[in-house]
């Protein structure tokens, strides 16, 4: 018993001193390994930083399939000039992006770095909601299976779990626009209204999108879990059965400790270890 007491951890980085408590999943015990928010000690070492987790985030979304061609778009804002965003280049597959082709553009669509072109159906969109929401840093959409089908019922998701609850008054149903594909700048205007508060978005007869305050992971993460809830929803109405929801005051409570922008971020540090370590082409 003594040996494994006494055995140092494993990982070469040294325990970090916990911050201020922002969450319950953050330990009390000083010096335990734990993921913590980064610091910057200036915009070139914070626009490094956003650019290789949004290269994660798409290979993430490569991952989980949600890939349909060249359909899905993930932003994240220039910390130094917010009025521009970082994105994934036009018909690259989310696991062939890597640092060196991201592009950015600005909110009228126009690329001022990187060789590729843009997605105009991304910029419609995201650019509308970037602009409209200057506190908005990130947004992820991708055509997926399950997010797709759930928005053609036009409806929110029920909290039918704990994992559904962290979406519990913090999504919305956006009607308009509905199955028009967004290349006019209109489209994306009219949709950007819905954003105010909320983390996502299931657009009827198109798909899931999401957005953060906080960071390209907690987007990403929150994308990811929105799609798995949809296909959960859809599995169990499947059966016929009525499924027993979570009480709003439960739904809330869970949504409060599980469905922060924190708790996303967090989520997504176990992804993002394991691209770094299976996937190094990432930052080439």
């Amino acid at each position: 018993m003594a040996a494994i007491l006494d055995r140092q951890p494993s990982s070469p980085a040294a325990p970090a001193p916990v911050r201020r408590s922002v969450s319950i999943y953050q330990p009390k015990q000083e010096g335990l390994i734990f993921p913590l928010e980064p610091e910057f000690s200036c915009f070139a070492e914070e626009r490094l930083h956003r650019k290789q987790r949004l290269v994660a985030a798409c290979r993430a979304f490569a991952l989980e399939g949600f890939d349909y061609g060249f359909a899905g778009h993930l932003t994240v804002r220039d910390p130094e000039y917010p009025e521009l965003y970082w994105t994934n280049p036009m018909a690259v597959h989310f696991a062939q992006v890597k640092l060196s082709n991201l592009i950015l553009a600005d909110h009228t669509g126009r690329v001022v770095e990187g060789a590729y072109a843009i997605n105009r159906a991304g910029f419609v969109l995201h650019a509308a909601v970037h602009e409209a929401h200057p506190d908005i840093v990130a947004m992820c959409h991708a055509h997926t299976v399950y997010g797709t089908a759930f928005a053609a019922l036009g409806r929110p998701l029920e909290p039918i779990s704990q994992d559904a609850a962290a979406f519990f008054e913090d999504h919305v149903v956006i009607l308009k626009e509905a199955g028009q594909v967004a290349v006019e700048e209109k489209a994306g205007l009219s949709v950007a209204d819905y954003f105010k508060g909320v983390k996502a978005a299931i657009h009827q007869n198109h798909g899931l999108l999401t957005a953060s305050r906080h960071s390209i992971e907690a987007a990403a993460f929150w994308f990811i879990a929105l799609e798995r809830c949809c296909r959960q929803q859809l599995m169990v109405e499947a059966t016929g059965a009525k499924p027993i929801l979570v009480s709003p005051e439960r739904s809330r409570y869970s949504r409060e400790h599980v469905g922060s922008e924190y708790i996303g971020w967090l989520h997504f540090q176990a992804i993002y270890d394991h691209l770094t370590k299976s996937q190094p082409d990432m930052f080439e």
